[in-house]
């Protein structure tokens, strides 16, 4: 009975109890004699304490040490876990509970099965979950363009604006999402048989957290050109002598009409954010909201309804105050700033 006792509680739960029975006042004999354990277990697990290791005692997470101890066939599941199925010959890109049971009984000979492997990975601290996707984030001109970004909005005056800009994508397809529904059942979203989709350009104020916003049926110049146009609508000249336009490289943006638009109307400049970089941009957190709220699931039959759902709250909520993301903050970008600041007061100079 102590050798099925100690098998199923060895790890990180007797770790747990015998720090508690520490800050009881316990000595080490009577913890060893109210657990039935050795005394060497005692201190160890309050020397890994100590050490700063003890996270891995309460989180179930295994440190080094415990990778060690664990059975042979599950170090070589973690092996595994490391390398792609590729690796092995599998025609597939992830895992799965049945595909690493099958090779653990092809490479080792270890008969196990996909319940007990499942079981196994919950227990070290791994979970099935979605991959979250990323831009390549490759510009060479990133640090430069971010110090720039960062620069204008430190060093902004009072009578200046400056604005982040993007464009949703509106489909009458619904985006599929999580929702509560009864346990059994699953809800259904009704599918268009030609899927239909309009535009919205949005224009977000660093400053106050209001959002501006224009739509359109195409995704052109013209609509870059309406969003610039509800911009300088929103910013009258008695009030703001210079508006700075923030936006990403799409071909749109850089069109020969925007061009002559802007030579038109000085007022307003554009920077450009880095390519392959949409964390550079909060605005792109508001589109997440109006897709969380209203495009996820919908039920609406017609894209003028749906339209008027994203409109509708961009009009009644916010402000959206979002802080910059903290590719903005980091070191390098820091000395860049330093350095354009400490130029530009030369050129003063």
């Amino acid at each position: 009975m102590r050798a099925e006792l100690r098998q199923a509680r060895y790890g990180y739960l007797l770790g747990l109890h015998i720090l508690l029975l520490c800050a009881e006042g316990r000595t080490p004999t009577e913890i060893a004699a109210f657990l039935f354990c050795s005394r060497s277990s005692i201190y160890r697990a309050v020397e890994a304490y100590q050490r700063g290791e003890g996270r891995a005692l309460w989180s179930g997470e295994p440190s080094a040490p415990e990778v060690l101890r664990l059975a042979a066939w599950q170090r070589s599941l973690l092996s595994l876990l490391k390398k792609a199925p590729r690796t092995f010959g599998w025609c597939r890109t992830r895992w799965s509970c049945a595909a690493l049971a099958a090779q653990l009984r092809v490479q080792r000979g270890y008969a196990t099965s996909r319940e007990t492997i499942r079981r196994v990975l919950h227990q070290l601290g791994y979970a099935w979950k979605r991959a979250r996707p990323i831009g390549r984030d490759d510009d060479p001109e990133r640090l430069s363009r971010l110090a720039w970004i960062r620069h204008l909005i430190e060093t902004l005056p009072q009578n200046a604006a400056l604005f982040f800009a993007d464009e949703l994508d509106i489909h009458l397809l619904s985006k599929i999402g999580y929702e509560w529904m009864p346990k059994g059942t699953q809800k259904q979203v009704w599918t268009p048989g030609t899927n239909q989709k309009t535009y919205l350009a949005g224009a977000l104020n660093y400053r106050t957290g209001q959002l501006v916003h224009v739509t359109s049926p195409q995704k052109n110049r013209w609509l870059f050109i309406r969003l610039l146009e509800a911009i300088r609508r929103d910013c009258p000249a008695s009030r703001f002598e210079r508006i700075y336009v923030v936006t990403d490289n799409y071909k749109i943006h850089k069109a020969k009409a925007v061009e002559q638009w802007l030579a038109v109307h000085p007022r307003l400049e554009l920077a450009w954010l880095p390519t392959y970089c949409p964390r550079a941009n909060p605005i792109e957190r508001a589109f997440g909201d109006v897709h969380d709220k209203c495009t996820r699931n919908h039920q609406r039959k017609r894209l003028r309804d749906l339209v008027q759902d994203v409109c509708w709250p961009l009009q009644v909520n916010g402000p959206w105050r979002y802080r910059l993301s903290e590719i903005y903050y980091t070191p390098e970008v820091t000395q860049a700033v330093a350095e354009l600041e400490e130029t530009n007061y030369l050129k003063a100079a």
